[in-house]
């Protein structure tokens, strides 16, 4: 059955849409234009604590021979805004309902809100706050989910942020790498989770650089304070992928479809201690190159620093480690970070230079201070310094750098080497 609502909907109100909700056992369900409107929950869980720590409530929606209507045709049957806003409090209503009667008592309930919603502002969602007293489900177990979305009203959208906030409810940014993502809308918001969009999973897995940008983007937020959850996780490789970019919560298929049948979902398994077995199977495997790197080459680079601290030359010095096909160059820093003479550059790589990088060959006098692994070797004299893969900016390549502190006459100097991160087969191995 059809009902109409006005533009906003007061506390009062909800008894406007209690009778089109019917108890059905120990669960709900609401009726909308001849249909019935279903809870369906996606267990959402934690890598590290592995276990559920909360479900995503998503509407099913059945015709009246119990066959599967589609969201996307369910959400276009509104005629009007106040239409929309009628469905989007009833399933709310409807999900609230399911789950303050469902087992689990822990865990959040994440709740997607209706851009609508959004762009009306919080004073067209105050009934949302009496919802959640009559229904006595504590706001803290609540996560408002917000789609991003182009939007010139920035202040509206931080008002509904904050009145969530304000309830007690938890808030997350959805779908953070699709169309209109943007770390500015994350620093005024502040959210307190934010869901990473599947595309970004999607193109990490067939594309290493994709990869790395995706371990960037979680590092990025969770030093602005949010956790992370990736969704769209259907297969074990992703699963990898997922526990390799340090997210703190999975959801997908991999893990556990969506299900109307809420009673079997808490005493669902899902083996995540399996999964840890094997990433740190393959973790040990295809360990950090720089474990490998640095076992391979300190002889070498030991055997040159103490050249260098005996007086010999930089060129003689460094003559053996310069004829690994897996080395870039060598350079010496003071003891303020500041280059001394030019970078020696092994010929391997003097024949492989990219010429559209020419302008940063130069490094004379180039102050490195400001890195961490310099900075290190400067406090630690005698302590081998070593990076994470990085972006060399010499060349525009990933290399991992050594580095050393030593004492020659009396004056601190670095020795560094840049080595290849993805050196060319078996170099390492030759010597």
């Amino acid at each position: 059955m059809s009902r109409t609502l006005p533009d906003e909907l007061t506390a009062t109100e909800l008894d406007v849409l209690s009778p089109m909700l019917t108890r059905e056992g120990e669960s709900w369900t609401a009726d909308y234009q001849g249909l019935t409107l279903r809870t369906a929950l996606q267990p959402i869980f934690s890598i590290s604590h592995k276990r559920i720590v909360g479900y995503e409530a998503l509407i099913r929606a059945f015709d009246p021979d119990n066959a599967a209507v589609l969201p996307l045709h369910l959400f276009e049957l509104p005629s009007s805004d106040a239409e929309n806003l009628l469905l989007d409090r009833l399933c709310r209503y409807l999900h609230i309902r399911n789950y303050s009667n469902f087992q689990d008592q822990l865990n959040w309930l994440f709740l997607n809100v209706s851009p609508r919603v959004v762009s009306a502002g919080s004073r067209a969602d105050s009934f949302f706050g009496e919802l959640l007293k009559k229904t006595g489900l504590p706001p803290h177990r609540i996560v408002m989910e917000i789609v991003e979305q182009p939007t010139d009203d920035a202040e509206r959208l931080r008002e509904t942020v904050a009145y969530y906030q304000q309830l007690g409810c938890l808030t997350a940014i959805d779908d953070f790498g699709a169309g209109h993502s943007n770390f500015e809308r994350i620093w005024n918001l502040s959210p307190d989770i934010v869901k990473l969009d599947r595309k970004l999973l999607t193109r990490a897995t067939d594309d290493r650089k994709a990869r790395q940008i995706l371990n960037g983007i979680v590092s990025l937020l969770h030093q602005s304070g949010c956790l992370v959850l990736l969704e769209g996780v259907e297969t074990h490789e992703q699963a990898m992928i997922a526990i390799d970019a340090g997210v703190d919560f999975v959801q997908g298929f991999y893990f556990r479809k969506p299900s109307i049948a809420l009673a079997e979902i808490p005493g669902e398994l899902t083996d995540l201690d399996g999964l840890l077995r094997d990433y740190k199977s393959k973790n040990r495997v295809t360990q950090d190159p720089t474990q490998q790197l640095t076992s391979f080459f300190e002889g070498f680079f030991r055997n040159a620093v103490d050249r260098l601290s005996q007086g010999m030359v930089m060129r003689e010095a460094c003559n053996t480690l310069l004829n690994h096909p897996a080395v870039s160059r060598c350079y010496l820093v003071d003891d303020s970070g500041v280059q001394i003479d030019d970078t020696l550059v092994s010929d391997a790589m003097a024949s492989s230079l990219d010429p559209r990088f020419r302008p940063l060959e130069s490094t004379t006098s180039a102050d490195w201070y400001r890195q961490q692994y310099l900075r290190q070797a400067i406090a630690q004299p005698g302590y081998l310094q070593v990076t994470a893969p990085y972006l060399c900016i010499t060349g525009a390549y990933m290399c991992v750098t050594l580095s050393l502190g030593y004492y020659h006459n009396g004056k601190l100097r670095v020795l560094c080497c840049d080595i290849l991160a993805n050196p060319p087969e078996t170099s390492v191995r030759k010597g």
